[in-house]
């Protein structure tokens, strides 16, 4: 299979997380990701995971996880002949990602007008917590920060546990999929134009959007969000029920959705009862539907429920924690996780997520492991036209 991006060239600039995985969707799908690090240390996120000893190999499980598919080179860019290096990987490079602080890159003197002189066809795209402008533009941002401040915090949990963080980074995951998607579409105009583009990726305005019908509420209609824990404010029942063993998602969100649900549950007359007949009034009296239903759940375990809801048409599944979601059936069946060799050899494999969709019918995954650290850095300085001598000299001086 080709892949979506087969000769995209794409420098990655990124630490940790956003960054990181906005290049891993791109080398997921072809591009040719070349990891620029800082020699000696490289990417934050290579000290970062559950395993300490990971941690001193420079191959944190954080690092593992975004980073396979990947090439890496190490480029002081504090040095003169590192930012040369960079200006000359730049002439041929399809996109330049990068998540420093704004300005940072500009006082560098390869901000995003100096790179362009070089190619204007360039896609230079910069992520950060608040964007490129405004008052805020300066502030470190970090995923919990960016929970607080886009309101996700202030509707997650309870009206007794709120504010709650989520349980993943999920304010950084949002930022590096609107930085991929603002490249892939940058790369569509470039296609037709040929002009390059500067893209400003803002992690509080991806967490704003993702949000949907909270924030639309409030802009719209002016309703304030509240914390309904499990609960689903559109409709009832719809949340999370306890069983005879297990919790179980349901959202019978239909009319025909909440008549099966009582027929399945062994209640049909919960559909006749005055203040459950209509949508509206079953939102207002939640709590004592669910008392109800939760009575007739008891008598079986969630996976039983599961099975036996989705045979007549009621959403609902088990809640499941990580070891169950990736070891379902399902994701076994469309090939999501993909087993690479380790880093550096060895018998351990390594175990990473591939795209969330397919393309033409086939799974997408990583076509090399994560790169250890400056691992391709000869053979990408040769690709650029330096000598061995120069490369030596390039080392000796601390350029890479």
């Amino acid at each position: 299979m080709t892949g979506l991006l087969d000769g995209i060239q794409v420098l990655d600039l990124t630490n940790v997380l956003a960054g990181p995985f906005t290049g891993y969707q791109l080398a997921l799908h072809g591009a040719d990701v070349i990891k620029v690090e800082v020699p000696g240390s490289g990417d934050l996120a290579r000290r970062l995971g559950a395993e300490r000893e990971l941690h001193e190999e420079l191959l944190g499980a954080s690092f593992l996880a975004q980073n396979a598919g990947k090439r890496s080179i190490t480029l002081n860019l504090k040095h003169a002949s590192g930012r040369e290096v960079l200006l000359r990987a730049v002439r041929d490079a399809d996109v330049l990602l990068e998540n420093f602080r704004p300005g940072v890159m500009d006082r560098l003197g390869v901000g995003p007008e100096r790179l362009r002189e070089e190619n204007p066809r360039l896609v230079y795209c910069a992520i950060s917590g608040f964007g490129q402008t405004g008052p805020m533009r300066e502030r470190p941002a970090y995923d919990q920060i960016v929970q607080g401040l886009s309101g996700m915090m202030s509707v997650t949990g309870t009206a007794e546990t709120a504010p709650l963080r989520a349980g993943y980074p999920i304010a950084d995951t949002l930022g590096g999929t609107a930085a991929a998607f603002a490249i892939a579409a940058a790369l569509v105009r470039r296609s037709r134009t040929g002009a390059g583009a500067v893209l400003d990726v803002s992690m509080l305005e991806s967490a704003l959007t993702a949000m949907g019908w909270i924030t639309s509420n409030y802009l719209i209609s002016g309703v304030r969000p509240e914390p309904l824990g499990n609960e689903n404010f559109t409709a009832a029942p719809s949340g999370t029920f306890v069983t005879g063993d297990g919790h179980l998602n349901i959202a019978a969100n239909r009319q025909t959705q909440f008549e099966a649900l009582c027929r399945a549950v062994g209640r049909p007359d919960l559909a006749e009862v005055p203040r459950f007949t209509h949508p509206a009034d079953r939102k207002v009296h939640r709590e004592a539907l669910r008392a109800e239903l939760e009575a007739a759940l008891a008598a079986r375990p969630a996976a039983e429920w599961e099975e036996l809801l989705a045979g007549v048409g009621v959403p609902a599944a088990q809640v499941l924690d990580v070891p169950d979601a990736v070891g379902l059936g399902q994701v076994a069946e469309r090939a999501f996780v993909h087993r690479l060799p380790f880093p550096g050899g060895g018998e351990r494999p390594l175990d990473v997520l591939g795209a969330p969709f397919r393309v033409d019918g086939a799974s997408v995954g990583p076509d090399r492991t994560a790169p250890l650290l400056g691992e391709h850095t000869a053979e990408i300085l040769g690709e650029l036209g330096y000598t061995p001598d120069e490369i030596d000299e390039l080392r000796e001086e601390g350029a890479v």
